[in-house]
């Protein structure tokens, strides 16, 4: 499943390739999205902006008309789970997927955006989205520009059977984090994933999340000599060296040499990777090993 930085950077793409743009044709797959274009149509509208809120992409569609009335603004929410993408093409360019796998397409005269494989999308007015218990539930979002680390924090504590793993891929507590950065930030902070969070003070949560949010920043971070879509949490471009732990199962750690473990664990199986000597194991519950 993409993580927060990965989503952002689409949201940006999308942004870059939509914003002020006059929508020419929209179509989908899905029954619930075609219905709301059929009431209110987005052919016509403005694309306002493209957003990302934790792993959700939002795109923002300007007043329309329905009826000879005014209509709202729409808001089109998708979220990729495991398998989808958003991809730009130039009208008349080959599509790099089957067409039996677009869910969603959105034209412009210049730019079509085409998404497949995305199996949770939502479209609605602005406020109902906003209010909808998808994103309303959701925890503080570690790359907005007003993220709340504080009450991130709070959130992760109210969860203290939970292990730390679990509670950072928790999206009601907070926003944006995947097993990619879940297992990143534990290493750097020096916390063993399966240590119960009530296990862990709230100073420690904060340097947990602190770290996650730096790794996250500096990885959606523009730079000219940047790669396109690379990930570091060492400062390493390498390939071979970007990453502490995740993706390392059985090969030495970079600091210590001990040989990184992998397992799978929590109610939803979801892979975590750490070492066993550099990650000060607190308290872990028993059943959770």
């Amino acid at each position: 499943m993409p993580e927060g930085d990965t989503i952002l950077r689409t949201a940006r793409t999308l942004h870059r390739a939509l914003a002020g743009h006059v929508v020419t044709r929209f179509e989908s797959v899905y029954p619930r999205l075609t219905r709301v274009d059929r009431d209110t149509p987005l052919e016509g509208r403005i694309v306002e902006r493209v957003e990302a809120r934790g792993k959700h992409v939002l795109i923002w569609f300007g007043e329309g008309k329905a009826g000879g009335k005014a209509a709202p603004t729409l808001i089109l929410r998708t979220h990729m789970r495991m398998h989808g993408s958003w991809h730009i093409y130039r009208p008349g360019e080959r599509w790099q997927r089957p067409r039996h796998q677009m869910r969603i397409v959105i034209e412009t005269d210049a730019i079509h955006a085409i998404a497949f494989g995305v199996p949770d999308a939502e479209l609605a007015a602005a406020d109902a989205i906003e209010r909808s218990s998808t994103l309303g539930r959701m925890g503080p979002d570690v790359l907005a520009d007003d993220f709340d680390a504080t009450e991130a924090v709070r959130r992760i504590a109210a969860r203290p059977e939970m292990s730390i793993a679990d509670a950072l891929l928790d999206q009601s507590a907070i926003a944006g984090i995947g097993n990619v950065y879940k297992s990143e930030a534990l290493f750097a902070a020096g916390v063993h994933p399966l240590t119960a969070v009530h296990a862990l003070t709230a100073e420690r949560l904060a340097d947990v999340v602190t770290i996650a949010m730096k790794m996250m920043r500096a990885n959606v971070a523009e730079h000219p000599s940047r790669p396109i879509a690379s990930r570091s949490t060492t400062g390493r471009m390498n390939p071979d060296a970007r990453l502490w732990v995740y993706g390392r199962g059985g090969a030495p750690c970079r600091r210590c040499g001990t040989a990184i473990a992998r397992a799978m664990h929590g109610a939803i199986p979801r892979v975590t990777y750490w070492c066993d000597r550099c990650q000060r194991v607190e308290g872990i519950d028993p059943a959770l090993t």
